[in-house]
């Protein structure tokens, strides 16, 4: 009997071990593709995936280093006599160009404009991505390049997506930057994974959540729990924020957008476009959005 018993018990971890193993296996692989993105330039999506000369832009190729030596990447377009600045800052997975169809109509307001490859991404060496978590130290950099290279006074920030939560705590920290645009951003990162586990892999989110949670930080040094841009955003005041979501939003539900404008202080706006696409603000009345947005940078800068 006790034969037997010690059998059950054997044959039952052994079962519990399979499952750790299956889950584990299966959580190192999402964490790869989470530090790993794949990305091809999509014109249906960004619109342009050439360069600014598409747009009839001069730039210049141009680059500067993070604080923790990373090379990065990107163009920067000059207006002439004007001392202010937009740095666009792109979702995870694709590069510099995504802010591409936004150009030409912050170019005729009157702003320089800069745009680069965050770490792992575009032209830059490859190493691994962490949403947001050391990204925003590529956006301090930028702001430093165009302090001290580019005589560059006043700077507002453009994010999308990964680049809006990146935005957002990169402005908490740096008080250079005095007003940003953030479309299409997560509020709270593990809500957004647990979201995208159970609706798009049909799967329950626990325990696979917290083990790719554990993976991440284990392998990146990434904290997930400072990675929630509903918990930051309110200190951007008395700095304004302009907040776009798609009311469609495929990946990243309107409902980040809600609460992350809700979490806010004034001065802030919201724009709810009326698109079904993840990141398509723009595609939805261009003529309007690009009006307001650059209004809104005129008043602010």
């Amino acid at each position: 009997m006790d034969k037997i018993k010690k059998g059950y018990v054997i044959v039952i971890a052994s079962f519990i071990g399979l499952i750790f193993a299956g889950l584990f296996t299966f959580g190192w692989m999402l964490s790869s593709n989470i530090m790993h993105p794949t990305y091809t330039c999509s014109e249906e999506h960004f619109i342009y995936c050439g360069d600014p000369s598409q747009l009839d832009l001069s730039f210049e190729d141009i680059f500067f280093q993070s604080n923790d030596g990373n090379e990065l990447n990107g163009w920067y377009m000059p207006a002439n006599d004007s001392d202010k600045a937009i740095i666009f800052i792109h979702g995870h997975g694709a590069d510099r160009r995504e802010g591409m169809r936004w150009f030409k109509a912050m170019h005729q307001a009157g702003f320089n404009i800069l745009t680069f490859d965050l770490r792992n991404s575009g032209t830059n060496i490859r190493s691994f991505s962490t949403m947001g978590y050391f990204e925003q130290y590529d956006v301090n950099a930028a702001v430093d390049y165009l302090y001290q290279q580019r005589g560059i006074k006043s700077i507002g920030i453009f994010g999308t997506s990964l680049g809006a939560a990146t935005s957002i705590m990169a402005m908490v920290k740096d008080p250079r930057i005095e007003a940003g645009v953030f479309e299409a951003g997560w509020s709270n990162l593990s809500d957004l994974y647990q979201e995208i586990i159970e609706q798009y892999l049909n799967l329950p989110s626990f325990p696979l959540l917290p083990i790719i949670t554990w993976i991440l930080e284990l392998r990146t040094g990434m904290e997930f729990d400072r990675l929630n841009p509903e918990e930051m955003v309110a200190a951007i005041a008395p700095r304004p924020v302009f907040i776009i979501h798609c009311t469609g939003d495929n990946l990243i539900g309107f409902s980040h957008g809600e609460r992350n404008y809700a979490a806010a202080k004034e001065p802030k706006e919201f724009w709810e476009s009326s698109c079904e696409m993840h990141a398509r603000a723009w595609q939805s009345d261009p003529q309007y959005i690009e009006q307001r947005v650059a209004n809104y940078y005129l008043r602010y800068l």
